[in-house]
Parts: C-alpha cells; structure tokens; sequence
C-alpha cells in the first residue's frame, strides 16, 4: 500500500469510523435489513464517517503540528493537508448520494449527524456545549437505520437516547487521552472544563444507563441474555469508577468504555424491530 494511502487512512481516524459502521450494520441485521440494502446502509454511515474523520485531521493539522502529534499523518507529513481536505468534501458528497438511494428522510437525518460531527471540528470542540455534537450524532444513527427501510419507520425515543449517552460517553472518552496536548493548544471543551475524573465519571454512567435502559426499557423483554449483558456491563462499570477515583489510565477507561459499548451493541441487536416504533 502506498504510504500516502496508508497515511490518508489513518487520518480518517479509522477506530471510531470502523466502529460505528459496525453498529450500523447491527442495526440493519436486527432490522432484518436485505444484504444490498445492508451494504447500502453500512456504506453510507461509513462515508460520513471518513469525512468527519478527515475534516478533523485537516482542521487541526496546524494545531497538531504546534505539539508534534506523531499519531496524526496531516500534521506531521506523511499526507498533504490538502489531500485530506478533499478527501473531506469526496467523502461528504459521496454520503449524500449514498443516503438519499436509502429515502429521503434517512438522507435528511443523516446529513444533519453529519453536519454535527463537522460543526464539532470546526469549533464546537472548544465550547462547553463540545458533548453536543456527539449526543445528536450517535443519537440520530438508530434514525437512519429505521428510516433508511423500505418501509421507512421512526426510531422508538428509548433507542435514541442510548445512542446519545453512548455518544457521550464517547465523547468523554475519547478526549481523555488528549488533555495535556489540548491544554498546551488552548482547546477548552466541557471535559477539559470538568478535568479528568468527573469526566471518567460520567461517561461510566453514560454507559450504566445505556445498558439499565436497554434491559429494561420498553419494547424489551428482559431474558437471560439480556441480563446477562446486564450484570457484565455493570461490573465493568464498577472497575472503571474504581480505576477514575485511583488513577489516571486513560487508555484502559477508553477499553473498558469500548467494552461496554460493544456489550450495548449487541443487546440493540437483540431489540429488532422494537426499536422503531
């Protein structure tokens, strides 16, 4: 693979990309969702997904570079800021296509989670309200699955809200391990604002709810499976409050919180068709 391809895929932030093209895919499976249209679904959320990450890469290049993120390729080199940038807007024009074959109302809904995504990199990331655009875009994923059926159908309230706390929670997270380099580039989001620990806190309790939610919420019907994930998600919650009240491990919280998402993941499998209404 050519080292600019390489680069250019790293930049996309491909983690996270990856991840929520799987939960899409999930969801479509549990929406019993035809294999193209599946295809269709897990490509269109991949391509927002790839702009988001690149118009990140692009926007912060220079204040990357200022404090030498190795693990950013637009700011140290390896791939032109100017690529990424247009690897941006390609990706972007090319989700809209993909989600207006899904229906008009999918292509709404997810050009607007989209666009949050894109207004959290070009400055809401350095406002209190920086939770915001991770809530209205993990929110509104369950929405593009329910209205990118045939048949299109409004998502249930209940599964909104556990995309939003799991969006949260991701935010949180995921911020975590940049505190001291944000620090030093003057970028002041609510967990900057919060510090390390009440932000270890809330996204753990993000988390709790999410998966107390799906357990218990309507339309579920709570078996062994479900309780199951119940009490692994819970106990994993537990570690991670001991570990934010001890220390200071970033990197395992961020696992520990990947964990019970995935936990969280395959519960919403479990729900199917209840999480339309």
């Amino acid at each position: 693979m050519p080292k600019t391809v390489r680069a250019l895929l790293l930049a996309s932030h491909p983690g996270p990309t990856v991840v929520v093209t799987i939960v899409a895919g999930v969801l479509g499976l549990g929406l019993s969702y035809d294999p193209a249209r599946l295809i269709l679904l897990m490509a269109a959320i991949l391509a927002g997904q790839l702009s988001i990450g690149w118009s990140n890469d692009w926007i912060d290049a220079g204040r990357d570079a200022a404090v030498h993120r190795a693990d950013k390729p637009a700011a140290r080199g390896a791939v032109a800021v100017g690529v990424v940038r247009t690897a941006a807007f390609i990706a972007a024009g090319v989700m809209i296509v993909l989600s207006l074959l899904l229906g008009p109302l999918a292509a709404i809904v997810h050009i607007v989670a989209v666009a949050s995504g894109w207004a959290y990199n070009l400055g809401l990331k350095n406002t209190p309200v920086s939770v915001v655009p991770y809530a209205v875009s993990f929110g509104l994923l369950p929405a593009v699955a329910t209205l990118g059926q045939v048949v299109p159908q409004v998502p249930a309230p209940w599964v909104v809200v556990v995309g939003a706390l799991l969006g949260i929670a991701a935010h949180f997270t995921n911020v975590l391990p940049d505190l001291a380099y944000d620090r030093d580039t003057g970028v002041r989001g609510l967990p900057h604002r919060l510090g390390a620990r009440a932000s270890g806190y809330i996204a753990f309790a993000c988390v709790a709810l999410a998966t107390i939610i799906l357990t218990f919420g309507p339309g579920s019907e709570p078996g062994p499976v479900l309780i199951a994930g119940l009490v692994i998600g819970l106990v994993i919650t537990a570690i991670g409050v001991v570990l934010v009240a001890r220390t200071n491990t970033t990197r395992l919280l961020m696992q520990l919180i990947m964990a019970c998402a995935l936990i969280d993941v395959v519960m919403l499998a479990l729900a199917g068709q209840s999480i339309a209404l």
